[in-house]
């Protein structure tokens, strides 16, 4: 079977978020996929969401959406639906998007990028995949993921500030007032996000902490 591969989606791997409110497979990661993002998400229960709150503002991405298992609830703009097995979801740039699922174990296939732009696979993949890794308990995988989200973007603040969170949960508590600095230093908003992420929380009690965000 050279040159080609076939998988299914129980064959991928569960990546549950930090919070405890995603579950991500990574397909694009397993297959090695260059041309556009291609992800798949999980509610392993009702009411779990498949797909965070946002907009693609800042990359302009385009997403498509397809629902490959159960039923998903989605938001597009301020429009609510139910949309089952086989229903195609168009998001353009800019629209609001958020998607739960109605069913245990619904699956949402998301593909998206940049009309007109050569695809870049994007940082926050991988720092998804670094916190997932060390929620799980495989600290060293977890660190190669986030070493490789911090070289495709090392200027911006996000990777520096993702960094430090990934840091302040595992325990290292300089390594990650030291990436926390860095990120301040690129946009002193930072410290508005800093002050309501429970990821830092372990280091609020430092007066280095205190110094950085004052």
């Amino acid at each position: 079977m050279s040159g080609y591969e076939i998988v299914s989606l129980d064959d991928l791997d569960r990546l549950r978020s930090t919070d405890g409110r995603m579950v991500m497979l990574p397909l694009r990661r397993r297959l090695g996929f260059q041309p556009f993002g291609l992800n798949a998400w999980e509610g392993t229960q009702a009411g779990d969401q498949v797909i965070e709150r946002h907009r693609e503002l800042q990359n302009g991405h385009e997403e498509l959406y397809v629902v490959v298992r159960g039923t998903a609830r989605f938001t597009l703009g301020d429009e609510t639906f139910d949309a089952p097995t086989g229903t195609l979801v168009h998001a353009p740039p800019d629209t609001f998007r958020e998607a739960t699922a109605l069913e245990a174990g619904t699956i949402v296939l998301a593909a998206g990028a940049k009309a007109g732009e050569a695809f870049t696979p994007r940082g926050w993949e991988e720092f998804y995949v670094a916190f997932a890794l060390l929620a799980a308990g495989s600290p060293v995988e977890a660190r190669a993921s986030m070493a490789e989200a911090l070289a495709r973007d090392p200027d911006a603040w996000q990777g520096q500030y993702n960094a430090a969170c990934f840091e302040a949960l595992a325990g290292e508590t300089d390594a990650a007032l030291a990436y926390l600095a860095v990120a301040l230093a690129k946009d002193p908003t930072v410290a508005e996000h800093a002050a309501a992420d429970e990821d830092l929380a372990s280091l609020r009690d430092d007066p280095r902490y205190a110094e950085l965000v004052k």
